[in-house]
């Protein structure tokens, strides 16, 4: 009797690469036998996939997957490491190396394939990795984001509701819902403009109402830990659960990166030329840096990032454009000097930070 592939481990294949490009319904995958040319990409449904995913572990000793990271989260990477494959969530990017202006969902599909190829070889910079949170880091992590999109929501319809009330000559600030302007505005507008607006309050109330009660509860989280002066619990909490895990970066390099803080540089021959930040990294985090450097210079004027820069935030004489580049260069080097104090590489006295009392 004959003996199958899948029956003599001595003639599965070393290795199984499946280039991923995924979609809200359809996934396009191209497969790599060992180091075979890539064969056609496949189009399948999300079980389709999975069945396939399983029939390759039938058919080779490892099996290595990636695919972009996006709206569509984390849950596929979960699947796939549960049936026990090597998965890696990867940076967006155009894959179009040769600049043909062509891009569709088979060449993406068949481009990370390749890039997989490289980086399980050994080529680390095939890719940029995306660090995927556990599933207790993205819980904590979609509460402070949903909280901001509420805000925003919250904003954009009081927005809607000064520019009703501009375009007939009554110009408020604040909440025109509320107290002394809305009576004037009952006094002012016309009648039919107060039924549009109690429309939007009708929304913004209870928009109101659930971003109190969710900011309440990130302040609470926030306020059991031990944290610098001035910071406040609110922002030091988001940036807590927008960072994760500091130990995750390995040199300050990184950091910077991730913050999107570092300046954008184009260099060729003896020409250099910088620019101004990438802002590549995470915008959320980035906020939160920029807000904690006003305050600190309130609350934390011993801090060594602040001492340096000091002179060009507080002269007057300074244009607007020269204390922006002060505050970014501290804030840039507060995100090293939090992940070296969370990392236990330096403390709080050396960097001149000053923390609350231990709640606890």
């Amino acid at each position: 009797m004959k003996t199958t592939t899948q029956s003599n481990p001595t003639e599965l294949h070393t290795t199984i690469k499946l280039g991923i490009d995924a979609h809200a319904k359809w996934f396009y995958v191209a497969r790599q036998l060992d180091g075979a040319t890539p064969q056609p990409v496949q189009k399948m449904t999300l079980d389709g996939l999975l069945r396939f995913v399983a029939k390759q572990q039938r058919l080779a000793r490892e099996v290595f997957t990636c695919y972009e990271a996006g709206a569509f989260g984390y849950h596929l990477h979960r699947k796939l490491a549960a049936m026990g494959v090597t998965n890696y969530v990867v940076q967006p990017q155009d894959w179009d190396e040769r600049g043909k202006g062509v891009k569709n969902d088979r060449l993406d599909a068949m481009a990370l394939c390749q890039r997989l190829d490289r980086f399980t070889r050994g080529n680390r910079k095939a890719f940029s990795l995306v660090r995927v949170p556990s599933e207790d880091e993205e819980r904590d992590r979609a509460f402070t984001r949903q909280r901001q999109q509420i805000v925003r929501e919250r904003q954009r319809l009081q927005a809607m509701g000064r520019s009703l009330l501009s375009s007939h000559g009554i110009h408020v600030t604040g909440k025109w819902w509320t107290g002394k302007t809305w009576k004037l505005i009952g006094e002012e507008a016309p009648k039919w403009v107060i039924e549009r607006l109690k429309v939007l309050t009708r929304l913004i109330e209870p928009m109101e109402a659930e971003e109190k009660a969710m900011t309440e509860a990130i302040q609470e989280k926030g306020a059991e830990r031990q944290i610098p002066r001035g910071v406040g619990p609110l922002s030091f909490e988001v940036l807590r659960r927008e960072v994760g895990d500091w130990s995750r970066f390995t040199n300050r390099r990184q950091v910077s990166s991730y913050t999107g803080l570092c300046p954008r540089e184009h260099s060729s021959g003896g020409k250099r030329r910088g620019g101004s930040v990438s802002k590549k990294g995470n915008p959320r985090v980035r906020a939160m840096l920029a807000e904690m450097v006003w305050r600190m210079m309130r609350w934390q004027p011993d801090y060594h990032g602040l001492k340096k820069w000091m002179p060009v935030v507080a002269d007057p004489a300074r244009s607007a454009a020269a204390r922006k580049k002060a505050v970014v260069a501290i804030a840039r080097q507060l995100a090293v000097d939090l992940w070296r104090l969370f990392t236990g590489q330096t403390t709080a006295d050396k960097l001149g930070l000053i923390y609350l009392p231990d709640p606890a």
